[in-house]
């Protein structure tokens, strides 16, 4: 996870690179869930929760990123302003979309919403998290875990985690399906494709003058 950038280096391509990725994060989670073909571990979840309380799919989001972000407390985990604006923004844009899509397509449809969407969110993660404004609730939990535990795997952390959710989500009637086996190869080499393209990096510090210029010898007077 690249670390949290200075917002004073490039403001607006750093603002503006943020939101369009948690914009089409949004976009991309919910064409996932109208292919009806399987969903990402946590999406399992949201959508289980939200079938099981009756709130919209992208409230149930907010819910549980907000829930998660309290766990950061005691990892002494800090939040930036991506952080916040994922918990919000992803779940306006979910419900939103939703409403845009339709459902019960023919399969062919659905599997180009699939596919899509999967390719999106590669995309997506990468404009997000390579803005360096903030990790997302659920990747901060997992990294500040891990900071806490020198010498644990961030793969095994990851690993843990999500298929404990996509476990409850699956008990709770969330779709599981040939969407989240190909999301699960996929998600690695798509983010690993974009981040390097949209990580913002910061200017290089300036170097120190050395003590032969501050304090030239008479040798280098001459």
């Amino acid at each position: 996870m690249a670390p949290i950038g200075n917002l004073r280096h490039r403001p607006a391509r750093r603002l503006t690179q943020l939101y369009a990725g948690l914009v089409l994060y949004g976009v991309s989670m919910a064409m996932m869930i109208r292919s009806g073909l399987g969903l990402d571990p946590w999406d399992v979840f949201h959508q289980g929760l939200s079938l099981r309380t009756g709130l919209s799919f992208g409230t149930v989001t907010i819910a549980v990123g907000a829930l998660v972000l309290l766990l950061w407390i005691p990892l002494r985990q800090r939040p930036g302003i991506g952080t916040v604006s994922n918990v919000v923004v992803i779940g306006l844009v979910v419900d939103a979309t939703m409403i845009l899509l339709p459902a019960g397509l023919p399969l062919p449809a659905r599997i180009a919403l699939l596919v899509g969407g999967i390719v999106a969110n590669g995309a997506a993660t990468g404009l997000y998290i390579g803005a360096r404004l903030g990790p997302g609730p659920r990747d901060g939990l997992m990294t500040g875990y891990v900071a806490r535990r020198p010498g644990r795997s961030i793969r095994l952390v990851r690993t843990v985690i999500e298929v404990t959710v996509l476990g409850l989500g699956w008990l709770l009637g969330g779709t599981v399906g040939l969407g989240t086996v190909a999301y699960a190869v996929s998600i690695g080499p798509l983010t690993q494709l974009f981040l390097p393209v949209f990580t913002v990096a910061d200017p290089p510090a300036p170097v120190p003058p050395t003590a032969t210029s501050a304090n030239p010898s008479p040798a280098e007077l001459r």
